[in-house]
């Protein structure tokens, strides 16, 4: 897949996850919501390859690595996490957004969810000023 097919992912995992916000189908905005971080950054990997294409040759399993749905993981892999760090540090509202998102993980799937998870997992991710998707996207 190209960036932008992931960068469409994204957005429509977004307007999805809005439409089951509001009909009230939590567990499913929750997963969705989070599956929109995952295709974010995995277009930010894409930005990463391109730039130092050579990272696929120092790690035979890098392309193997990047099947991953942990959100930490596809951060190192993207080549984001000092800059994350680093914003986090210096953004406590974008380091409070970013706890929320690193809390899900694809086996939420199996996992009902409240109102309130779904409602903050998706605030965190699409907040205007200090949103993970906005830091994303400036990345990608």
């Amino acid at each position: 897949m190209k960036r932008d097919d992931w960068q469409r992912i994204v957005e429509e995992r977004l307007l999805a996850t809005q439409a089951l916000l509001a009909t009230r189908q939590w567990a499913s905005a929750y997963y969705l919501a989070g599956y929109a971080v995952e295709c974010g950054l995995k277009s930010c990997i894409l930005v990463r390859v391109a730039s130092e294409p050579e990272v696929i040759f120092g790690d035979k399993r890098y392309s193997e690595k990047c099947w991953t749905h942990t959100i930490e993981d596809l951060v190192k892999l993207a080549g984001l996490d000092d800059a994350l760090d680093a914003d986090t540090a210096s953004n406590p509202a974008l380091g409070a957004n970013w706890v929320i998102a690193r809390k899900w993980n694809e086996k939420s799937r199996y996992l009902m969810k409240s109102q309130a998870d779904a409602q903050n997992l998706y605030d965190a991710i699409t907040d205007a000023a200090n949103g993970v998707m906005q830091w994303i996207k400036i990345r990608w």
